[in-house]
């Protein structure tokens, strides 16, 4: 689910609530040494998220912040801001000349620059949250 976050709306905070969780606590924020990503480059998105980016040559943005079930994706264009709402059942992370999150149909691409490689310690804790979160439903192993 995308919103559009530029103007405070009181049912976003519910909505992502729902989806994602609450944000970390400031003692879980410390115990992992931040939640959130440095910004990084989009190289490319999907057809259906073409609205959401700069119609002129300008470089777009996103950062990304963890959850306890998921992660928001926060883009920026021009003045606007949305937030895309992944949750960890739904998100697929492919590594592939920078790095592309996949989910509900939409996907974004990440250039592999300066500011990616300094977002390489936030992808590893992104991917032990994700496994954390899935082997909570994992099938159990007969003998």
């Amino acid at each position: 689910m995308i919103l559009n976050t530029t103007h405070y709306n009181p049912d976003h905070k519910q909505i992502i609530a729902d989806l994602v969780g609450d944000s970390f606590s400031l003692v879980q924020k410390l115990k992992m040494k931040g939640i959130g990503s440095k910004r990084m480059i989009i190289d490319e998105v999907s057809p259906n998220m073409q609205t959401m980016m700069n119609r002129v040559s300008d470089i777009n943005y996103a950062n990304i912040e963890l959850r306890p079930k998921g992660i928001l994706v926060m883009i920026n264009q021009g003045l606007k801001n949305f937030k895309w709402i992944i949750p960890y059942y739904q998100l697929v992370i492919y590594k592939v000349n920078g790095s592309s999150l996949h989910a509900q149909g939409r996907f974004i691409h990440f250039r592999n620059s300066k500011t990616f490689k300094e977002n390489k310690k936030f992808f590893d804790k992104l991917l032990d949250e994700k496994v954390k979160y899935d082997m909570q439903y994992a099938m159990p192993e007969f003998i």
